[in-house]
């Protein structure tokens, strides 16, 4: 494939549906040329088709990095450049560890940890010249506020989720001190979002957390993405007021475990009114 449009490129995973799509959609509305990539390749064909623009797909496992590797490939080879990666393919499955079998945790491991490493790789590769034009560039990984501080009946997701910022912020600081200093790495890590990923869970007491704050709407996380483009940041927490509990909790553990069977009932009662009303209200 040869080079064919001066547009940045810009890569997002698990961008078939919900908020890897609106990601996407973003991207394009601000000049990139996009590929848009999701494990269902139909899925991938018919987002890229609709957000238009040139934009690009490719049926991507992000647990197998040369499928994501061979993505990114052929995005530089259309748009001759990389400037934005988004590691946004995730799985949720709820319920305490020794409930799940090893292939689950599993998955939540490779899929949500081992696959925003894959990607991370892959993007620095590029940004710093070694399998691209580079120079520079930004790397988005949506993660979660459960990877700040504990979630009772999601700690696969939590320890996978943990896992991407313990990766996030330590890649920073090698980039840092191997003298590279035009590649950025944030962190966007959103409260519940009302996406697939939820939409099957109102009757699950094991994913009450994810409602017990604010259910955020896609584009509330695609506003705060925007906003870390403009100006990167660590770590952006959505909303910000949950952040700090969060990061409170994480701080004193002890105090974290006594308040989380009120925010669990809270959770529990958002879920029951979401069934009643068929899901939230648009804002």
């Amino acid at each position: 494939m040869t080079t064919t449009t001066t547009r940045p490129g810009a890569l997002v995973t698990g961008a078939g549906r919900g908020l890897g799509r609106a990601i996407a959609e973003l991207l394009a509305d601000r000049g990139h040329l996009v590929m848009v990539t999701d494990l269902s390749g139909e899925a991938a064909s018919a987002a890229a088709a609709e957000i238009g623009r040139g934009a690009l797909w490719a049926e991507v496992d992000v647990r197998e990095h040369t499928q994501v590797a061979r993505a990114r490939d052929e995005l530089i080879a259309a748009a001759g450049s990389l400037k934005v990666w988004v590691n946004n393919a995730g799985v949720l499955v709820t319920g305490p560890a020794w409930e799940q079998s090893e292939e689950l945790r599993k998955l939540h491991l490779d899929v949500n940890a081992l696959g925003t490493i894959n990607g991370t790789v892959a993007a620095i590769d590029a940004m710093r010249g070694g399998a691209g034009p580079g120079p520079g560039g930004h790397i988005i990984n949506i993660a979660s506020l459960a990877g700040i501080s504990a979630v009772p009946g999601e700690a696969v997701y939590a320890a996978s989720k943990h896992a991407v910022m313990g990766f996030s912020s330590s890649t920073v600081a090698d980039l840092r001190l191997a003298g590279v200093k035009n590649i950025d790495i944030s962190c966007v890590c959103p409260d519940g979002i009302w996406t697939p990923m939820l939409y099957d869970k109102l009757e699950d007491p094991q994913a009450a957390l994810s409602f017990s704050g604010v259910l955020l709407q896609p584009e509330d996380v695609v506003k705060a993405v925007g906003k870390v483009l403009d100006k990167p940041r660590p770590v952006t927490a959505i909303p910000h007021w949950r952040g700090a509990i969060a990061r409170l909790g994480a701080a004193f553990p002890r105090l974290g475990s006594s308040a989380l069977p009120l925010l669990a009932a809270q959770g529990r009662r958002v879920q029951k009114k979401l069934l009643r009303t068929n899901g939230p209200a648009r804002r």
